[in-house]
């Protein structure tokens, strides 16, 4: 497979890419707004790992309820699924891979 070249000889490839967005500066996490304080908590369930029933037992309520909170999630952060709102718990700073 062929790398790409801008005009002048300059490679825009993956390799190129990473390379100019790691040399900006992080943007400020921004934190959901509208999501309650326990819906807050669901989304850094979710972005831990954990599953429904985990997070049922964890958070002590049913895995009805934990369903419920995961939705009012997706409809709220329009998100389409459970990937996209771990995706949104580590960019709006709740959840960081060092916690």
């Amino acid at each position: 497979m062929q790398q790409a070249n801008r005009p002048g000889g300059e490679s825009f490839g993956t390799v190129a890419i990473i390379e100019t967005f790691a040399g900006r500066p992080a943007l400020a996490p921004q934190e959901p707004e509208g999501i309650t304080e326990r819906e807050r908590e669901v989304l850094t369930l979710i972005a831990r790992g954990l599953t429904s029933r985990e997070m049922a037992s964890e958070m002590v309520i049913s895995v009805a309820a934990v369903k419920a909170y995961v939705g009012r999630l997706l409809t709220k952060l329009d998100a389409g699924d459970r990937v996209q709102l771990v995706i949104l718990a580590y960019d709006a700073g709740p959840v960081s891979p060092s916690r």
